[in-house]
């Protein structure tokens, strides 16, 4: 089992003080999540952790929320399904050859909240300030549809 991310890895380095330790997760709650919104999860994850993701689902809890509480911090293959992990190894992990092409979704993540706390004259003091709503999700959601629509076409050219 290969890990995609881990919140410690986040909240155990450079982390600010005084932010709760699921901030640490907020990126990687928000790809779960859209990634259990369009069946891309495996069927291990789905049979293990049912009940929180059909609260997940009505947003009853965040994507954090379920990283931290039902996958015992981390994010990893065993999560997704086939396509879900050929997807994240491409867009969700760093210095790929989609992500160099396109984005990653680490600069996008950064890059979007960037751009939307510019638009109300305001700045993230780090990227773990970014608040983990359903508000930042939706933003964050259309960009992903963007991205693996991309990643679809990205694929069948290659």
């Amino acid at each position: 089992m290969s890990k995609y991310d881990d919140a410690s890895w986040h909240y155990g380095g450079d982390f600010p003080e005084g932010l709760p330790e699921k901030n640490g997760a907020t990126h990687t709650g928000m790809f779960l999540n859209w990634c259990i919104n369009h069946d891309l999860i495996s069927d291990e994850l789905k049979e293990d952790a049912n009940e929180e993701i059909e609260k997940l689902k009505r947003r009853e809890i965040t994507g954090a929320e379920f990283v931290m509480n039902t996958l015992d911090e981390k994010f990893s293959e065993d999560d997704l399904n086939d396509l879900g992990n050929h997807f994240a190894k491409d867009y969700y992990a760093d210095d790929t050859d989609f992500g160099n092409k396109f984005s990653s979704f680490a600069d996008d993540f950064i890059n979007l909240f960037d751009t939307k706390a510019e638009e109300y004259d305001y700045e993230y003091e780090t990227f773990y300030h970014i608040e983990d709503t359903y508000e930042n999700y939706d933003l964050m959601k259309q960009l992903i549809d963007h991205r693996f629509e991309e990643w679809k076409e990205y694929k069948a050219l290659n």
